[in-house]
């Protein structure tokens, strides 16, 4: 969830393909040619949440995330106005998108930390078929990905 200084939820973020585009591009996390895999075409969980906010106002939130943010979504949380972002994990530390997020951050003179006390209360939430529209042979289970706020448990 999104939640805003009050704590009152904003919006939802989570990974997911284009609105209307889910069953013709692939999900696949590896292929011989990059077009061929999920990376090119998946919309990640900061821009849904933030895309997702119900007309709510973001900025000066704290957006936390799960995995430190790629340069894309950092160029969308300096634009949105995001104030802060905390991370569980930076697995992708040495990428040249993770640099350049790092970068695009620093010059906006957004901090971020990671937290190991920001823990989610609920870290994986199983939704059925007819809430979801899911690709064929796909799991309908979204990982806990993005949330803003202040001190709080998501």
């Amino acid at each position: 969830p999104s939640l805003n200084q009050e704590k009152k939820i904003v919006g939802i973020g989570y990974n997911c393909m284009p609105n209307g585009c889910d069953g013709q591009l692939p999900w696949t996390r590896s292929a011989d040619d990059r077009l061929d895999t999920k990376y090119p075409y998946v919309c990640h969980a900061e821009l849904n949440a933030i895309m997702n906010k119900n007309s709510a106002d973001v900025k000066g939130c704290t957006m936390y995330v799960t995995l430190f943010p790629c340069n894309e979504c950092a160029k969308l949380i300096i634009q949105a106005g995001i104030s802060k972002v905390i991370y569980l994990d930076d697995k992708y530390h040495d990428t040249q998108e993770t640099k350049a997020s790092r970068r695009l951050l620093d010059t906006a003179g957004i901090p971020y930390e990671t937290s190991k006390t920001f823990i989610p209360i609920h870290a994986v939430v199983f939704l059925t078929y007819a809430l979801i529209p899911v690709h064929p042979g796909l799991t309908c289970m979204l990982l806990f990905s993005v949330c803003f706020g202040r001190q709080f448990n998501c």
